[in-house]
């Protein structure tokens, strides 16, 4: 959620490259984060290939903020 926070939207390589993990472990994050209503998923084709991105919704960002927000008294006290 953090990579994701920072950027409108990014496909699966993408984010797998930056947080260093394997497919399938990233596909089940993502499957519980979209679970939860904190990710959507859009597939699509792009030059007869299939693309999928991904981007925080609104209840997301705003679950990220109240994270951030926890982590900040944590750390003040």
């Amino acid at each position: 959620m953090a990579l994701l926070i920072s950027i409108e939207e990014a496909e699966f390589n993408f984010i797998k490259e930056k947080v260093n993990t394997t497919d399938g472990n990233l596909s089940v994050h993502i499957r519980k984060l979209e679970e939860a209503g904190y990710v959507s998923i859009k597939k699509e084709f792009v030059d007869r290939k299939p693309r999928t991105t991904y981007a925080l919704t609104k209840n997301g960002r705003k679950a990220f903020e109240i994270y951030l927000d926890h982590l900040e008294k944590l750390i003040k006290k």
